[in-house]
């Protein structure tokens, strides 16, 4: 996203990318806590955007890690004893539905040990070497694009989590932690709001997204 405002504070239709993420998480049936992990010396302004928010569920902050691993280690450690399912989601995906978050943890709640949302690639995909050359074209039909929120039982990910520690392990996602750990993780239909913001052509694709919502709730 270059220089500038951290990418989970950058305005999406005059909002933070991150209160539209915690707001969809919030606002989901199934979820009763948000616990956001954000820089150490950012806590206090990461608080104040939701000092005037009234929101279905509690949400709290707390000073994340050095790495993205680190900051969702930390978050599991600090939920109340009680909470057996978590999601871990993304900033960066600020307009997944609340409904694609009430599927990912009905699943859990079925049964699965992890669970991650996810879309049919659409693009033809090129295997590569390091000079650039092309090895082989990959099937697209089995593959599919993770997003989140991804949902686990929580003792399965605090000991994906302890066990990558150890060893020093690091992932994109959580769900590769528990595929590295043996772990069995099923994919369900994901959500084409759930896009990932990394680009600002990402960025101004959302806001056209914001501004369709906003105009159909205008009606």
């Amino acid at each position: 996203m270059g220089p500038g405002t951290p990418k989970a504070l950058r305005r999406l239709g005059g909002v933070p990318l991150l209160v539209h993420a915690v707001r969809s998480l919030a606002t989901a049936r199934l979820v009763d806590l948000v616990v956001v992990a954000a820089p150490p010396d950012d806590v206090d302004d990461v608080s104040g955007l939701f000092a005037d928010i009234e929101l279905p569920a509690d949400v709290r902050v707390l000073a994340g890690g050095e790495t993205r691993q680190d900051s969702v280690r930390r978050a599991l450690d600090s939920l109340p004893d009680d909470v057996d399912v978590v999601l871990v989601h993304d900033a960066a995906r600020p307009l997944a539905p609340a409904e694609l978050a009430d599927s990912v943890a009905r699943a859990v709640h079925g049964g699965a040990e992890a669970v991650v949302p996810a879309v049919p690639v659409a693009d033809t995909v090129k295997e590569v070497d390091l000079a650039g050359r092309v090895v082989r074209t990959v099937d697209r039909g089995t593959l599919r694009a993770a997003q989140t929120p991804q949902g686990f039982r929580r003792d399965v990910l605090a000991r994906a989590h302890a066990d990558a520690a150890r060893v020093g392990d690091l992932a994109t996602d959580d769900a590769g932690l528990v595929e590295r750990a043996g772990g069995q993780v099923v994919v369900i239909a994901g959500a084409d709001e759930a896009f990932k913001v990394t680009r600002l052509a990402d960025l101004a694709f959302a806001e056209a997204v914001v501004a369709k919502q906003r105009s159909v709730r205008g009606r």
